[in-house]
């Protein structure tokens, strides 16, 4: 389901570049919808008479490369303004008659941009600032009808504007937040357009509401439920939408929960209203498929194609035949499996309710309902506020669709699984206790593949070694560590270690994303 609200809009065409998706988060924080569709893909596939503005995006591809991804070139007798954003850029210089090739000065990261002359989308931006570069090509020769407005400290073409040809590009990445007056120079491109400020999550709501009582219309649905953030948001969509009569929700118990979580799930859907509630014990058929699994991808597969037919096996008795079946899948799920508006952008890691090849099969049938799919973690706690969720449930932290799964690394057991439980708890209780919760975007333990050495009661142990996970974020795709104040992670890995025996050390992982994921696995 592709929820497109009746509004001017911008279209991203997503080339494969793993920011291309806060392109358009950028301009609907501005107050404008944007949307993302395949780079490559037709115009009569995408185009519609409300889209007001195009923006190409940056890729891991090279414009000269054999295959490299290409709009359509009817784009540019549409007479639309045009951005073109790092390969963008060099896509545009290359279609104009320019030249792009390998750079001998690679610009990946903080780098000064000077500008040279006025421009509209420069506005209220100074003449000289920071900016997040990441090309290792670079414009060689400007096209004919180009000029630069402004360059890097390196002596390269920085922004370029096509004279008569109605498009800018720009060498930088100003959907993200490194670069300063990114979102300045978004807001310009988009007043150049004509576009006036006009999205909000309120009227976002209103049109989503119409259309899922479109496609759904007098089916049943059922919403699997996790007690996240998103599937709850989900849920209370449905009901919003549909009515606890219609609407199905189901709450599998894989055994891989955080401690209490069964208890939380079941109070939580008796407060959004809803009458048709089926809790499933199936960790015991999680657990045995799990059995000997280490491969992080592996376990993906198996958790995925479990939840299905755990699902399947307990519909028979309570839905009817035809029912639909919601997930509450964000659009940071679909990027990351590889699943976003591009065909060519990288796995980072598969989604269990993404990559499941039975999901697929749901999703190609017709038969898969995911209203959150377009929006981002904050969006979708937005949306939750306009529907009335609590904000104790709307601040939860995220947790992995795998669950305790992907963050007991190596075999999975129910052992295992035990030690994490508790200690994650300590965690998150501690977290609690010192105000620091609602200050970090997501904190979790991780029970990690090896053992330690360790010293109790005079003796030597062999124990468990826990990894400390808290990090600082806007969407979940970039990722900062949440500096703890002093003394609070010293005093937590005692409790830990005092609390559960078979832990013998306590770690704290000081990774940002990039390089690493959020999760573990």
């Amino acid at each position: 389901m592709t929820h497109l609200p009746e509004i001017p809009e911008i279209v991203v065409l997503d080339f494969g570049g793993q920011t291309a998706h806060l392109i358009a988060r950028r301009f609907r924080d501005l107050g404008h919808y944007a949307r993302l569709v395949p780079g490559d893909a037709p115009l009569e596939r995408w185009y519609r008479s409300l889209t007001k503005a195009i923006v190409l995006s940056g890729s891991q591809h090279s414009v000269y490369d054999n295959g490299a991804p290409r709009p359509d070139a009817a784009i540019h007798a549409l007479g639309l303004p045009i951005l073109g954003i790092c390969y963008g850029a060099q896509y545009l210089n290359s279609h104009f008659g320019g030249r792009v090739g390998a750079s001998t000065t690679r610009e990946f990261g903080p780098a000064r941009v000077q500008v040279h002359q006025r421009h509209p989308y420069l506005v209220g931006v100074p003449r000289s600032f920071m900016s997040w570069m990441s090309h290792g090509d670079s414009i060689q020769r400007l096209a004919p009808s180009a000029h630069e407005v402004a360059g890097s400290a390196n002596g390269l073409p920085a922004m370029i504007d096509f004279t008569d040809r109605c498009a800018v590009g720009l060498q930088f990445h100003p959907e993200v937040t490194h670069t300063e007056h990114g979102s300045a120079i978004l807001a310009n491109f988009a007043k150049s357009a004509g576009l006036t400020v006009g999205w909000n999550m309120s009227r976002y709501l209103a049109d989503l509401r119409g259309q899922l009582r479109e496609v759904v219309a007098t089916r049943s649905v059922l919403q699997l439920v996790s007690g996240g953030v998103d599937s709850a948001v989900s849920a209370a969509l449905l009901l919003d939408a549909h009515g606890a009569d219609q609407v199905h929700l189901m709450y599998i118990d894989t055994g891989l929960m955080r401690s209490g979580e069964t208890e939380a799930v079941v109070e939580l859907l008796q407060a959004l209203g809803a009458r048709n509630v089926h809790v499933i014990d199936a960790s015991r058929q999680f657990l045995s498929a799990l059995a000997g699994v280490s491969d992080p991808e592996r376990k993906r597969r198996i958790i995925g194609d479990t939840f299905i037919q755990v699902q399947q096996e307990a519909i028979a008795d309570n839905l009817p035949t035809g029912y639909l079946l919601a997930q509450g899948t964000l659009y940071t799920d679909m990027v990351e499996s590889g699943q976003g508006a591009s065909r060519s952008g990288d796995t980072i890691k598969t989604h269990h309710n993404v990559g499941s090849p039975l999901v697929r099969q749901k999703r190609e049938a017709g038969e898969l309902v995911e209203p959150l799919a377009q929006l981002y973690k904050d969006e979708v706690r937005r949306l939750g506020r306009e529907l009335g969720l609590a904000d104790n449930q709307l601040r939860r932290h995220p947790f992995p669709g795998p669950g305790l799964a992907v963050r007991v690394l190596g075999e999975v057991t129910a052992q295992r699984c035990d030690i994490l439980r508790a200690a994650d708890r300590l965690f998150i209780d501690a977290l609690h206790q010192a105000q620091l919760y609602d200050r970090i975007w997501q904190a979790f333990a991780v029970l990690l593949p090896v053992r330690s050495v360790g010293v109790t009661g005079d003796r030597r142990s062999y124990g468990e070694v826990i990894a400390l996970r808290a990090i600082s974020s806007e969407d979940g795709m970039t990722a900062d560590v949440f500096e703890f104040p002093a003394g609070f992670l010293r005093e937590l890995s005692a409790a830990i270690c005092n609390a559960l025996p078979e832990v013998s050390r306590v770690v704290y992982d000081y990774s940002g994303k990039p390089p690493a994921t959020i999760e573990w696995e």
